[in-house]
C-alpha cells in the first residue's frame, strides 16, 4: 500500500471525523453531487456521508470530493419559466462586452471582461501613451 493511499483510506472517520476513501473506491450508495445530478438527483438538505481524497501530485495537497447517500437523495426540482428566464439574462450579460455592448455568440472571457477587438484596442492605445 503506498503512503498518499494510505492517509486517503479512513473508513471510520477517525482521522477526518468523516469516513474517508481513496479516489474511485467508495462503497456502493455513496454519490457525488455530479452523479447525483447525472441520476436526475440533489442531496436535499442531507448531511455528508463521507468524502473522496486523492493527493495532488504537483501541489502535493489533497483534493477531496464530498459523498451523499443515494438513497436519501430528493429528485431535481423542474426549472420554472422565471428561472429559465433569468438564466437567459445572465448568459446575455456575459456574452455582451461592456466597452462596446456587442453581444457575442460565445461567452467572454472573464479574464479580461472585454471582446478581443476591446482587449486589442486598450493594448494598442497604451502601447501608443
Amino acid at each position: 500500500m503506498s503512503a498518499a493511499w494510505g492517509k486517503c483510506f479512513d473508513p471510520s472517520g477517525a482521522r477526518y471525523g468523516v469516513p474517508t476513501y481513496p479516489w474511485r473506491l467508495a462503497p456502493d450508495g455513496l454519490c457525488t453531487r455530479r452523479q447525483l445530478r447525472a441520476r436526475g438527483l440533489r442531496p436535499g438538505g442531507q448531511p455528508i456521508a463521507a468524502q473522496v481524497m486523492r493527493i495532488n501530485r504537483r501541489a502535493g495537497g489533497p483534493r477531496v470530493a464530498y459523498l451523499y447517500r443515494e438513497d436519501l437523495a430528493l429528485p431535481v426540482r423542474p426549472m420554472t419559466s422565471r428561472k429559465w428566464g433569468a438564466l437567459a439574462l445572465a448568459m446575455l450579460a456575459r456574452r455582451t462586452c461592456p466597452s462596446c455592448e456587442i453581444t457575442y455568440d460565445y461567452c467572454i472571457s472573464r479574464r479580461y471582461g472585454l471582446c478581443g477587438l476591446c482587449i486589442d484596442a486598450n493594448s494598442a492605445s497604451q502601447k501608443g501613451s
